[in-house]
């Protein structure tokens, strides 16, 4: 008698994926499987499955990381189902805390991924991953901007020449600058030390002038109608609007602003056992960037907004920390509404 299969055999293949090699693990519906080492190609993992597996309905998992979401794409392309998960969400039993190598890692992204425990992250589109580049990109140059503007100080400070009253504030002026070109020193070396640190600070300057404006001009362009729907909201500046669309995507694809506070963070967490039952403050698990710029928002939005405003004052009397995080998850709650409902935002008036 011929048997015949009645469903088309399973391949769950669990990557751990480094620079200069992959450590793969593959395991059928029915089998184990093995594990073995690679080259960072996909199409070498192709030609692998193509040559062992050639019916098989194909399933790849790895952790998401520095060699971004190339490998999935290809994975896509060949038909396969793919995805790309956070580290912490893959389950470690016992011992498997304690004992971490590329291969352990491949098994355990394989078994979790064969069981069905994994979920993928969010993949965003090409064009819209490399236009987060350039929003990170901008944020580099401002760690970079604020760094030497603090090497400067403390050149001055060192050598103890004192920066007039009118300049003592962060925004550097052109007659501070001017200022600053002038100062006399006893010997050439600290003159020139001073003036190498200028042109680094004019460079960085400039270049975090010119990514802002092109940043802003292509949000305007190709996210036109977003762009201003989020401007629109107290607290948001042109800056913030890029980086909610560069970072956060197409804010519709959230289910909830319950779903939309977990990913930016700005979720409290609960520790909960029998009748005791406490919040451990907002979670570990967050997209830093953007939490830190929307809580930065929530200064600005109390300042313009009147309703914000009385919602700030609600809650003085408690940590000023916990009430600004307040403020920034009902700034964030009007965002996902405003993106929502296409509507822009009116801002109200206490009566």
């Amino acid at each position: 008698m011929k048997l015949e299969p009645t469903a088309q055999p399973k391949l769950y293949i669990g990557i751990d994926i480094h620079k200069r090699s992959w450590k793969v693990h593959c395991a059928t519906d029915l089998f184990g499987g093995k594990s073995f080492a690679m080259p960072p190609k996909p199409e070498v993992l192709y030609e692998y499955v193509a040559k062992h597996f050639p019916d098989h309905q194909v399933t790849t998992a790895y952790e998401a990381g520095c060699c971004g979401y190339y490998a999935h794409r290809s994975f896509e392309a060949y038909g396969w189902h793919s995805l790309v998960v956070n580290p912490a969400d893959i389950h470690r039993k016992g011992k498997e805390r304690f004992t971490k190598t590329d291969k352990i890692d491949a098994q355990l992204i394989s078994r979790e991924l064969k069981d069905g425990r994994l979920e993928s992250i969010h993949v965003p589109h090409v064009e819209r991953e490399q236009l987060r580049s350039l929003f990170r990109r901008r944020n580099d140059l401002v760690k970079d901007y604020r760094r030497i503007k603090s090497l400067i100080k403390m050149q001055l400070l060192y050598f103890g020449i004192a920066i007039p009253e009118e300049f003592d504030n962060d925004h550097w002026s052109h007659k501070f600058r001017g200022w600053v070109d002038e100062v006399v020193f006893a010997y050439p070396s600290a003159r020139e030390t001073l003036d190498s640190r200028m042109r680094s600070f004019r460079f960085i300057d400039q270049e975090l002038r010119d990514v802002s404006t092109k940043m802003r001009a292509y949000c305007r362009k190709h996210y036109k109608k977003d762009y201003y729907l989020l401007k629109s909201i107290p607290g948001i500046g042109g800056i913030v609007a890029c980086g909610i669309i560069c970072e956060l995507g197409d804010l519709r694809r959230f289910n909830s602003i319950k779903h939309l506070a977990g990913y930016v963070g700005l979720a409290p967490g609960i520790h909960q056992s029998g009748d005791n039952q406490k919040s451990t403050g907002i979670t570990m698990r967050a997209h830093r960037l953007m939490r830190s710029y929307f809580i930065e928002a929530s200064w600005q939005a109390i300042r313009t907004d009147p309703i914000m405003q009385t919602y700030y004052r609600k809650h003085l009397g408690k940590n000023v920390k916990s009430i600004i995080i307040k403020v920034a998850r009902k700034l964030l709650s009007r965002t996902l509404a405003v993106i929502k409902t296409e509507t822009p935002y009116a801002i109200g008036v206490i009566e």
